[in-house]
């Protein structure tokens, strides 16, 4: 990973740092609160593996040395020894019925409304809201309000997610800025040339997509209405149109990374949605990626990115059958 700037003080950071040199902040404090709060719910629920998992995670994103470290090694210690003592069960009979098995719902809730909060935070930017309403009403006029709303969403969610990986990543970005009839932009403030972080925030955006789809498949599993199978399709197809790996678009930032050999295992997954699904997109999606396969500009290989890339293909040509 190439170096970041500190996003309180804007220095410098060395790859993989964890606090910064300058002002001592901790660079993962955002996560380490979400963390810190799952392991305290799960710790009251009785959910002690859990609360135990949650502090672990947190410890790797603390500088050995600090205080933080060591006061999580002691909690750790404790639910260790708690757990040890008593293995058959990690929830206190006095904890009443409707909170027993309880912990995974409130870490979920709480994970779901940091991302809620993280959401709405995008749309305070001024010219985020302008060029969204404006990209509304010139859909509203063609598709009527409720599927013009679902798309600028979904783009807005999409987008969402390549912020919230910069900012996961120290890396400097404006706010989502939307073009009527183009789609929407994230502006990077500095260049970034390490392709496995270009692929991290390129794949992002369509994780973040598949679950905007997901959600409002959901919501018509959940009422029938029409408009929400609609607006999942329509999504899923828009995110699979993004993962075309060419140009400038999410597939060609993903695909930069993967070995030769990877390009060609991406490939035949097209190749299986395709005659899965018979969405017609993935003849462009795969003939591109054959282009690129047999190209000489082979990236190191990320098995994790390739994992990734596949799911998404999978799942979102699923959502989109029939659209196309």
């Amino acid at each position: 990973m190439t170096p970041t700037d500190c996003a309180r003080c804007g220095t410098q950071l060395p790859p993989d740092a964890l606090v910064c040199p300058a002002c001592a902040s901790l660079i993962h404090a955002d996560a380490l609160k979400q963390l810190a709060a799952g392991a305290e719910a799960a710790t009251e629920a009785g959910d002690l593996v859990t609360a135990r998992n949650h502090w672990a995670s947190a410890l790797r994103l603390l500088p050995a040395h600090s205080q933080q470290h060591a006061v999580i090694r002691g909690r750790i210690a404790e639910l260790t020894r708690r757990i040890d003592t008593n293995p058959t069960t990690t929830i206190p009979e006095d904890v009443p019925w409707w909170r027993r098995g309880a912990a995974g719902l409130v870490t979920v809730a709480i994970v779901l409304a940091s991302k809620l909060k993280f959401l709405l935070l995008g749309l305070t930017k001024a010219s985020t809201f302008i060029s969204m309403f404006a990209f509304f009403g010139v859909y509203w006029s063609i598709y009527g309000w409720p599927l013009a709303l679902g798309l600028v969403l979904s783009i807005y969610i999409h987008e969402m997610g390549h912020v919230a990986m910069l900012r996961r990543l120290g890396i400097e970005a404006g706010a989502p800025m939307f073009i009527p009839g183009v789609g929407a932009f994230v502006m990077l403030k500095q260049h970034i040339a390490d392709p496995l972080t270009d692929a991290k925030i390129g794949l992002a955006g369509p994780v973040w997509g598949l679950g905007a789809a997901l959600a409002a498949l959901g919501m018509y599993a959940a009422n029938g209405a029409p408009i929400w199978l609609a607006i999942a399709k329509l999504t899923a197809f828009l995110n699979l149109f993004n993962l075309i790996p060419i140009w400038q678009l999410d597939g060609s930032r993903g695909l930069n990374v993967l070995a030769q050999w990877q390009r060609w295992v991406l490939v035949g997954a097209i190749v299986a949605a395709l005659l899965v699904t018979e969405q017609r997109l993935l003849f462009i999606v795969g003939g591109v990626a054959v282009w690129r396969a047999v190209q000489r500009d082979a990236g190191p290989g990320d098995t994790q990115v390739l994992a990734t890339f596949v799911v998404l293909v999978l799942a979102l040509s699923l959502l989109a059958y029939g659209v196309g």
